[in-house]
């Protein structure tokens, strides 16, 4: 649901600046909470089977990330009407797609709600717990309402609002429901492969082996540890994953907003320009 604001005078969207949405999404761990959605969205076959079979995922896996990167940042920070407009678009290309089931030869559409609800519940996971574990601060009332607000979310993608869990205990419900489904096949195995070892131009290889290599490892670290083992390779104690969250995001938190947030295609800096400077994300805000 959307929060009411005194954010300047233009339309606030669908989240607007009083929501837990829009601080958190501003932090730079969003990035690494991206990667581990991909794995764990990874793990669902049929979900995944229907990326694959509808993209070129090792050729375009950057353009992917980039555009998913891009539907959250308009979501959140857009306009309602450029909001509504990203979930029109993401609806009409996911109705005309379709995959196959090796083994039954079963065809299905990749918009079929349960698929649309594995990927929205495994991002939603995977954006909280990284950045609540890397240290950005949230109650659990706060956590709560992150989840509840995202299926404002859900419903752009196509899927009923009051089907989508609303919380942290019905987020947890939903996972055990969906565990058996879950399986590490042929194409989770190309998307491990992919985030480990991604497509580079030669003079790029010693970046992707020191940096990249390292978020793609921490990413897979912070999955919960059935996944671990759907994927067969293990990861280092908890203890020692949360410290690399927290330092890491330490880090990066060290490099100015301003900065970071220049980086195409800067929908937080047109946010504010919409709104005014007070509509800045910001942690302290929540405790408001």
């Amino acid at each position: 649901m959307a929060v009411v604001t005194s954010a300047g005078a233009g339309d606030p969207g669908l989240f607007t600046p009083g929501s837990v949405t829009w601080q958190m999404h501003g932090d730079p761990m969003m990035w690494v909470a991206g990667v581990r959605a991909l794995y764990l969205q990874a793990l669902h076959p049929r979900a995944v089977r229907g990326v694959m079979q509808n993209s070129d995922f090792r050729r375009d896996a950057w353009g992917r990330l980039m555009r998913t990167a891009n539907f959250v940042g308009t979501t959140t920070y857009g306009t309602t009407e450029a909001a509504e407009r990203a979930g029109a678009r993401v609806r009409k290309i996911h109705s005309m797609l379709t995959a196959t089931d090796p083994d039954t030869g079963e065809r299905y559409g990749v918009d079929e709600p349960g698929l649309l609800l594995w990927v929205h519940c495994a991002e939603i996971d995977s954006y909280l717990h990284v950045l609540r574990r890397s240290g950005f601060p949230l109650t659990d009332a706060q956590a709560d309402r992150y989840i509840a607000e995202h299926r404002v979310g859900a419903r752009l993608v196509g899927l009923d609002p009051t089907t989508v869990p609303g919380s942290r205990a019905e987020l947890a419900a939903y996972f055990a429901r969906v565990r058996p489904e879950l399986a590490a096949g042929p194409e989770a195995r190309a998307v491990d492969d992919f985030l480990l070892r991604p497509p580079a131009h030669p003079l790029l290889v010693p970046v992707r082996e020191v940096l990249w290599r390292r978020v793609a490892q921490l990413a897979y670290a912070a999955l919960p540890p059935y996944a671990h083992e759907l994927y067969g390779r293990p990861a280092p104690p908890p203890a020692v994953v949360t410290r690399r969250l927290r330092s890491t995001g330490a880090l990066l938190r060290c490099v100015p907003a301003r900065l970071r947030w220049q980086l195409p295609p800067k929908h937080i800096l047109r946010a504010m320009a919409r709104l005014g400077p007070q509509a800045r994300p910001a942690p302290y805000k929540l405790g408001r």
